[in-house]
């Protein structure tokens, strides 16, 4: 299952620039690619705004 952006995302990109299979994009907020996504939670320790969860 992949990760899950809140709407308070800010699209700072930190989660995006940490994500080790590419799995992120930044639009108006952070996007997931679910199918990239390999939940190693890099982006969830990243992301300053704390809007990224399981």
């Amino acid at each position: 299952m992949a990760v899950t952006i809140g709407s308070d995302c800010v699209a700072c990109g930190a989660c995006a620039d940490v994500c080790p299979e590419g799995a992120l994009t930044i639009e108006d907020i952070a996007v997931v690619d679910a199918g990239k996504c390999v939940d190693c939670g890099a982006c969830i320790d990243e992301c300053p705004a704390s809007c990224i969860s399981e």
